[in-house]
């Protein structure tokens, strides 16, 4: 039987990393923003059914995210009504993507809003990756585009970290790669010797 393994936390807290530390010990990782891509191009499954509420967001076959963004500014019920159509557009490729590792020891779902969207509950075990404020902001903030207006918006949307570090089974600190990697490894270790 895989391990479901959910692998959360906020912006800036080092989660692709960390997932990558996870590939690079031979696991498969699921990346929800990936699928979302994947979903949103040419000849996704998102494409219609997006494209018929919000016809705006429609460009070249696929899904632009930027004009989607455009299109539900401002109106939460937009954003509602556009989550109603995802989020089991993703779980279906997310369920798909388990099936073709049958034999796997675990599958890493690398999912954001994970405690946001109650997928806790359709997981084995959840690791959170975390690191303390300050670093986290300077992550942040170095990336390309980035402001503190836009990083205080998306971590209004976010569940705090400290809450999500109280419900998980496991916490991976990343303000060091090696604490980070030891803490992957160790969670490895733990699953095989439940297996």
């Amino acid at each position: 039987m895989t391990f479901r393994l959910g692998l959360t936390g906020s912006i800036g807290m080092g989660k692709s990393t960390t997932a990558q530390m996870f590939r690079d010990l031979g696991h498969p990782v699921w990346d929800a923003d990936q699928a979302v891509h994947r979903l949103y191009a040419p000849g996704g499954a998102a494409v219609a059914p997006v494209g018929e509420v919000f016809p705006a967001a429609l460009r070249d076959g696929g899904i632009d995210r930027e004009a989607l963004k455009a299109a539900i500014a401002g109106d939460p019920a937009a954003l509602d009504r556009l989550s109603a159509i995802v989020h089991p557009i993703v779980a279906a490729d997310r369920e798909v993507y388990i099936a073709r590792h049958p034999d796997a020891l675990l599958v890493v779902l690398d999912i954001p809003l994970l405690y946001e969207n109650g997928y806790e509950t359709q997981m084995d075990g959840v690791a959170v990756v975390s690191a303390d404020a300050k670093t986290q902001r300077r992550r942040v903030l170095a990336r390309p585009g980035m402001t503190a207006d836009l990083l205080a918006l998306i971590l209004s949307r976010q569940m705090p970290d400290a809450q999500k570090r109280a419900r998980a089974d496991w916490i991976i600190p990343t303000d060091s790669m090696d604490a980070a990697r030891q803490a992957v490894e160790d969670i490895v270790k733990e699953i095989k010797a439940r297996a």
